[in-house]
């Protein structure tokens, strides 16, 4: 496919009721020859996805929050949308973030499927240990990293309809948060690359997933022993997986 002449679309994911978040979004000097839409956010579950309280607890330590599955849920039914849209890929955003758009420009216009670059993070909330792919990425100074192990956040990403299909089918069972099952490429296979530095930054405003997510959480003692060994394994499988083959470069 030519330079220029691949298909990308950006969404916005957005409660439909948070008017000022949106408003603050679409007044932040977005240019005019940039295309997007706010994507209304779901609030239940997806009815492709399964949730099972136990299981999450023992792959996460916890259960899922009512506001982490309608996060899960909305980033899946994009993918979904894409697997079968006419797009080649889309830039999926989040409402609380700021975003270069002087970089996101000519992001998009490459046909990042045709390089195998089928997820690219624009932001994420913790730092992993990462390798240098490419320099002076789409512009000079900024790089295309590979990370290897968690880092959160799903404010802001590239994705390809390649890469939507392999997501939907690794993340039909719901028993982590969506960004933790994204960050997990050991076990899925698509790339966690990203941006660096970020050409997008979240703004400090209450998260519309909650905090409950971070308190205290007992597990029954009917799972424990299924949480430790989900747990050891978990480690073990990245050890083998995924940290051997990177060393951190930034």
């Amino acid at each position: 496919m030519a330079r220029g002449s691949v298909r990308t679309k950006i969404f916005v994911i957005s409660m439909r009721s948070a008017g000022e978040r949106r408003r603050i979004f679409a007044e932040s000097e977005i240019p005019d020859s940039i295309d997007w839409t706010f994507f209304d956010a779901h609030e239940v579950l997806h009815p492709d996805l399964h949730y099972d309280e136990d299981q999450a607890i023992i792959a996460k330590g916890r259960p899922l929050t009512a506001g982490e599955r309608g996060c899960y849920s909305s980033h899946y039914a994009l993918w979904k949308q894409l697997a079968e849209d006419d797009a080649d890929q889309y830039v999926i955003l989040e409402d609380d973030i700021l975003a270069d758009w002087s970089f996101i420009k000519p992001l998009i216009v490459e046909d990042h499927a045709e390089t195998g670059r089928d997820y690219i993070r624009l932001y994420y909330k913790k730092p992993a240990p990462a390798r240098i792919l490419e320099k002076d990425f789409i512009c000079r100074t900024t790089r295309l990293i590979e990370i290897s192990g968690y880092c959160f956040g799903t404010q802001a990403y590239l994705l390809t309809k390649n890469g939507a299909n392999r997501f939907i089918a690794h993340t039909r069972d719901v028993v982590r948060p969506i960004d933790d099952q994204m960050d997990r490429s050991w076990i899925h296979g698509i790339a966690n690359l990203a941006v660096f530095p970020f050409p997008v930054l979240e703004r400090s405003v209450s998260s519309e997933i909650g905090i409950s997510r971070f308190d205290a959480y007992k597990i029954p003692e009917r799972l424990r022993l299924k949480r430790f060994i989900s747990r050891n394994r978990e480690r073990a499988s990245y050890q083998l997986r995924g940290r051997r083959r990177f060393r951190f470069q930034l």
